[in-house]
C-alpha cells in the first residue's frame, strides 16, 4: 500500500510516522508513506497557497486549488489512486469497517486540510471520499491524516507480529475488547 499525504504543514508528521507499528511497516516494505508539502506545487515566489474566502460571513483563510490540483496530477501521472480522501470535518465519521475497506486499496492519496479548509471545487472535482475523525476542530487535517494512516497501516498483512491481533481488536466485531490484564493472574 502507498499513501500519499498533501500538507502545508509537512513537519507533523515527522514523530508518527517514524514509529511503532506504521515504520515497521515501511521497513518491510508493506507500506509506503510519502509526505509532499502542498506549497512545492504553488506557482508563487512566495509559495503562498491560501487566500481569503470568497464570502460576506466570518474570517479565515481557505487552501486554493490552484497548488492541490497540481500536487494531485503530479502524483497521478505517476500511478492510478484507489481513493482521494480529504480531512473533513463533515465527511463520514472513520470507523473500523471504513479502515477495513481502505486497507484493501492500493493506492490513496490523502489532502490535509487547513485554516477554513479548502476551495470548493477541489472537494467538487477531485475528492473521491471526505473523511472526520470526530466532531471536534483541529488546527488542519494532519492529525487526521496521521490518524489514517495508522489505523489502516495496521491492517495490512504482515504488519502486526501476530496476524490475528488485529481480527480481535476493539471494534472489529462491533464491540469494545473486554478488559485485558498482564501476569500473574492473582
Amino acid at each position: 500500500m502507498r499513501i500519499d499525504i498533501l500538507t502545508v504543514l509537512p513537519e507533523m508528521f515527522e514523530g508518527p510516522l517514524n514509529c511503532s507499528i506504521i515504520k515497521r511497516a515501511t521497513d518491510k516494505n508493506l507500506a509506503q508513506i510519502i509526505v509532499h508539502n502542498i506549497r512545492d506545487y504553488s506557482l508563487d515566489k512566495h509559495k503562498k497557497v491560501d487566500d481569503y474566502a470568497f464570502w460576506e460571513w466570518g474570517a479565515g483563510m481557505v487552501l486554493t486549488i490552484g497548488p492541490i490540483e497540481r500536487a494531485i496530477d503530479s502524483l497521478k501521472l505517476q500511478r492510478r489512486y484507489d481513493a482521494i480522501i480529504y480531512t473533513s470535518p463533515d465527511g463520514v465519521r472513520l470507523s473500523q469497517p471504513l479502515c477495513n475497506q481502505l486497507s484493501l486499496l492500493g493506492n490513496i492519496i490523502v489532502l490535509c486540510g487547513h485554516y477554513k479548509g479548502i476551495d470548493q471545487r477541489v472537494r467538487d472535482n477531485l475528492i473521491t471520499h471526505e473523511i472526520s475523525i470526530g466532531d471536534y476542530v483541529l488546527t488542519g487535517g494532519e492529525l487526521a491524516a496521521a490518524v489514517i494512516a495508522d489505523s489502516v497501516v495496521r491492517l495490512l498483512p504482515g504488519v502486526l507480529s501476530d496476524e490475528t491481533s488485529a481480527l480481535t481488536d476493539s471494534f472489529q466485531d462491533g464491540l469494545l475488547a473486554p478488559p485485558v490484564y498482564t501476569r500473574p493472574a492473582e
